[in-house]
């Protein structure tokens, strides 16, 4: 019998689309669940929220909502909603929302190695929303061609 192959859990909202997603990380409050409702209301699916869990293969990391979590999302204050999503998308690329002034308008992704996997790493401050709407649908879609 085979091992089941490392697993990172992240605490982490995670959207996909056009069958890639993007880590969305912060500190609590930070608003990675409203940013992750945001891109849904755009087309995007949700893979996982609050916590994700991430395994690597054949070079990709893969993203996925552990059993008790798969399809919901808390939004602060509303609830806990119900929703259809993939089961799994490739990951790629970890967006960390940060507090403070904005940064630069488009900011150089850092690299991250999570289960020995290089990924872009994105810092962008929390606020406003939209600008991150905007940069997390270039980053999702960056792969195109």
């Amino acid at each position: 019998m085979a091992a089941d192959p490392p697993l990172a859990r992240r605490h982490a909202a995670c959207v996909a689309l056009a069958g890639r997603a993007v880590l969305i990380e912060g500190a609590p409050g930070a608003g990675k669940s409203r940013l992750a409702w945001q891109l849904l209301q755009r087309g995007a699916w949700l893979v996982g929220d609050d916590l994700v869990e991430i395994s690597a293969a054949q070079g990709r990391l893969w993203a996925r909502a552990p059993v008790t979590g798969k399809g919901l999302l808390e939004a602060r204050g509303l609830g806990i909603f119900r929703l259809a999503g993939p089961g799994a998308a490739p990951v790629e690329a970890v967006l960390e929302l940060v507090g403070g002034p904005p940064g630069d308008r488009l900011p150089e992704p850092a690299v991250e190695e999570i289960l020995g996997v290089a990924i872009a790493r994105v810092r962008l401050p929390a606020e406003p929303m939209q600008a991150m709407v905007v940069a997390l649908n270039t980053l999702l879609l960056a792969r195109e061609a």
